[in-house]
């Protein structure tokens, strides 16, 4: 009866190995904003808006963990780990750079999502490389993942402000017309969060860049 048990044990052991998650097919999904109530519905949240808006339509909760807030989605056979860094916006990378390595994450998984002033509201632009464009959250994560070869997924707020009164926009928050333009967009950032780990990065880009 021992030997039996023992056995099983092994075996139960043995198949609890091969259940461990293929790093290929894991991936970090970075959405870039500042904590605190008063930044929630600000223009420079909207990292952070796409994932709460993702995490409420597949019915995810946020843990507070080292560094950010965390949720799991598994979707087709792939496991993705949705952050909202809790360090600032400067800091974003340190964030980054953590859960990259504690989950054993390659770097072609990670997709940083940010607000982009350069482009109109509501566009979207996916990118592998690029420079930080004046984006402290981008230079932080150059800086700390000492790369600008990392995958990012911009969203457009505009540059409708007057000369001087760029931090007032970025931080100010979203004009009636432009929440309720929102939600379709939201649903479309949703898309891509989940064409990144399944289609790819380079069809995610043909499909959804500039729509």
């Amino acid at each position: 009866m021992c030997k039996f048990l023992t056995s099983l044990f092994k075996k139960k052991k043995a198949l609890h190995k091969t259940e461990e998650i293929d790093p290929m097919k894991k991936y970090l999904i970075v959405g870039l904003g500042n904590i605190g109530e008063k930044y929630t519905h600000t223009r420079h949240n909207i990292g952070f808006k796409i994932l709460d808006h993702f995490a409420e339509k597949e019915n995810l909760i946020f843990e507070t963990q080292k560094l950010g807030d965390i949720t799991t989605y598994k979707f087709k056979g792939r496991t993705f780990i949705l952050l909202k860094p809790s360090t600032y916006m400067n800091l974003s990378g340190k964030a980054i750079l953590y859960w990259l390595t504690k989950e054993k994450i390659p770097l072609e998984n990670l997709l940083v999502i940010t607000d982009d002033l350069n482009l109109p509201f509501g566009s979207i632009r996916i990118k592998t490389k690029g420079s930080d464009g004046g984006h402290n959250g981008l230079k932080d994560t150059q800086d700390k993942l000492n790369t600008t070869k990392y995958n990012r997924f911009r969203f457009g707020i505009s540059d409708a402000f007057s000369k001087g009164r760029q931090v007032d926009y970025v931080l100010g928050e979203w004009t009636a017309e432009e929440e309720s333009k929102l939600t379709e967009r939201l649903d479309k950032a949703s898309e891509i969060i989940r064409s990144f780990g399944t289609a790819g990065t380079n069809n995610t880009m043909n499909t959804f860049n500039g729509k």
